[in-house]
């Protein structure tokens, strides 16, 4: 009984450390990757008025690259940063070197097991939520490997229902094509310094109400709502 309460208790202090606080580093390297978007890659929101002027919401993000939960966050509410946290794979912090423990820094990560269990994090989340955070999710639960949409998961969905906000979809096209999957860094430029493009498409909320607070329904909707925007905008060179 000890020992089942012994780890009980270990869990319960691993699971309390996340989301980590930024600090001076997280903020300084999220400054300065904002900086390096202006100068390297042409990049536009459409949209924008669409995040709600709320403390509270959760934004589902499709999943091109590493940089995608920034690459959106970069356009929330002006001090609303500060309450952005993402759920990301437990095996970024620890497969990814240092640039995976700087990524759950700066965007706040909160972990989640995608090849098990995933229910912990989703209630992490939900909680972090409930706080006045604004929870990112990448409902297709890992990048792509082609730059089209994979199979939407309901995670996005849950957390805002159980957390009663609204969920807000966000299609991101050119991401993929400045850092894809497998290239360890990314390639800004196309050709000979010109900048590739990368759009921000902002949905406006979705509320689980509408969709009887079904995580399926609302799933569905967002998922749609996706498919949309990647027939229209999947190559942001041609927009």
């Amino acid at each position: 009984m000890a020992d089942n309460n012994t780890q009980k208790a270990a869990t319960t202090k691993q699971g309390d450390i996340y989301p980590k606080k930024r600090g001076f580093i997280g903020n300084f390297a999220a400054r300065f990757f904002f900086l390096l978007c202006d100068i390297t890659v042409d990049m536009k929101p459409i949209g924008r008025e669409n995040f709600p002027l709320q403390d509270k919401y959760v934004v589902a993000v499709n999943h091109q690259s590493f940089s995608d939960g920034m690459l959106v966050a970069k356009y929330l509410p002006k001090g609303y940063f500060k309450y952005m946290c993402a759920l990301v794979g437990a095996d970024l912090e620890t497969d990814y070197g240092w640039l995976g423990r700087l990524i759950v820094r700066v965007g706040r990560g909160i972990p989640v097991d995608r090849h098990g269990n995933p229910i912990r994090g989703l209630i992490k989340a939900k909680k972090e939520v409930e706080k006045g955070n604004i929870c990112f999710v990448f409902p297709e639960g890992t990048r792509c490997h082609d730059g089209k949409l994979g199979e939407m998961k309901d995670g996005a969905a849950y957390i805002a229902i159980k957390a009663g906000v609204p969920l807000v979809p966000v299609y991101l096209a050119g991401a993929y094509d400045v850092w894809p999957r497998g290239q360890k860094w990314p390639h800004p430029y196309k050709g000979f310094l010109k900048r590739r493009k990368i759009r921000v498409y902002i949905g406006e909320p979705l509320d689980g109400k509408d969709y009887d607070n079904d995580a399926h329904k609302l799933t569905d909707a967002m998922s749609e709502w996706m498919h949309l925007q990647e027939k229209l905008h999947m190559n942001p060179e041609l927009d």
